[in-house]
């Protein structure tokens, strides 16, 4: 799509609206109980071509998918400081057993509803593979939103930091059964490309977070240091889109190379952290605008069950596994509750589904659209007041200024 010069006003005056209606639901965000997540992706939603239609076509055609890549780095790589050397010896057992225990819940109880509800096995297997997905982006915004940290919110960010990377790899053992059943084949090719791309997220991340790590401690703070971690998180995702690996797994891992290794690790995780909130804002107001609020209306009874039994699936899963682990009584009782955000992973995850099985497209973008929908808008604001409540009834696991 080419760009002319007469739309270039257009362009500018969407660009300033939008920047100024994430200035808006950055203010109603701090004296509401709906975090500012939800309130852009509504936004985003009324603009969009599902509302008012005020956005140029330009944006949700080309800069939607660009912004989702750089911004998915940005939250890649600003959750890779949670997962360092030193947070692995002290709450690692903790991160991977409930990470596991949550992503084994959501698939065994979607996969236990559905059949149930007597739907096609092959359906099935593709959306049990679909539901541990989460949204690391919208759990990040809430927590900076709400100025706080803590042991809670380190577990909580280690889980949907690694969530990706066993999503990926169930899904592919999907994809690969799914094929067996219906007789294509592919079995084997399946599970290595989804094992590849695990594996090629993790060494791109090591290949660019080694020499950001030697940078690091040898360039001045400030724009310096700006630049440094501006390019090297948007090379990151350039190269990870270029060689179809995941943005946000390799930018996890170079985030986690720079915490571990460098000396002065926390410059540039503040240079990102200064400069994310602009990227975020176009980030969730497109991806608002992107919904598609008409397949609520198709998403019928799979859907619903689906959406409760992926909620419920979460919230055990979490809770069993942090028994196991033996962590606090509040960590194993509500993590779980905060897990409930689902997005950009998901759809690519139904598209790549779609594509292979064409027979069942309907029905898996309509379920997985529209129950995103849901999960995108009341997921952070779940999140939210289970926070709230985790700090006012045990301050020793989070600690700083909650809003509302």
């Amino acid at each position: 799509m080419t760009l002319e010069i007469a739309e270039v006003p257009t362009i500018l005056l969407a660009l300033g609206g939008m920047f100024l209606l994430g200035l808006v639901a950055d203010f109603v965000g701090r004296h509401t109980p709906l975090p500012r997540v939800t309130l852009l992706l509504l936004a985003g939603l009324l603009i969009g071509p599902a509302g008012f239609s005020l956005l140029p076509e330009v944006f949700i055609n080309v800069w939607f998918l660009l912004l989702t890549h750089i911004a998915l780095c940005m939250v890649g790589f600003l959750l890779g400081q949670k997962i360092t050397l030193s947070a692995i010896r002290n709450r690692g057992r903790s991160v991977i057993w409930i990470s596991v225990g949550e992503v084994a819940g959501a698939v065994m109880m979607v996969g236990l509803s559905l059949i149930a509800l007597g739907v096609d096995p092959a359906l099935i297997l593709l959306l049990a593979g679909i539901a541990p997905a989460s949204a690391p982006a919208a759990l990040l915004d809430v927590v900076k939103e709400m100025g706080i940290k803590g042991k809670f919110i380190d577990i909580m960010l280690g889980i949907v930091a690694i969530d990706d990377a066993w999503g990926l790899l169930i899904f592919s053992f999907m994809l690969a059964a799914v094929g067996a059943v219906s007789g294509q084949g592919g079995g084997v090719e399946v599970i290595l490309a989804g094992l590849g791309e695990i594996g090629g997220s993790v060494l791109l991340g090591l290949a660019l977070g080694l020499p950001m790590a030697c940078l690091t401690g040898r360039i001045r703070p400030g724009e310096p240091t700006q630049a440094e971690a501006l390019g090297l998180v948007v090379l990151c995702a350039g190269a990870a889109t270029w060689l179809d690996l995941s943005p946000i797994l390799a930018a996890m891992m170079m985030g986690s190379t720079v915490a571990s290794l460098a000396s002065h690790h926390e410059r540039p995780f503040h240079e990102i952290d200064g400069i994310e909130w602009p990227f975020m804002i176009l980030f969730f107001l497109l991806a608002g605008a992107s919904l598609h609020i008409d397949k609520l209306l198709a998403v019928g009874w799979i859907g619903m069950v689906y959406i409760l039994a992926r909620m419920g699936g979460l919230y055990g899963g979490a809770r069993i596994a942090g028994r196991l682990a033996g962590t606090e009584l509040v960590v194993r009782r509500c993590i779980g509750l905060c897990l409930f955000p689902q997005a950009g992973v998901a759809l690519g995850m139904a598209l790549l589904a779609s594509q292979r099985f064409p027979e069942m497209k309907d029905v898996i973008l309509s379920v997985t659209i529209g129950s995103t929908v849901i999960f995108e808008i009341v997921g952070p604001v779940i999140t939210r007041r289970v926070l709230k409540h985790v700090k006012s009834i045990e301050p020793s696991l989070i600690s700083g200024g909650v809003n509302n």
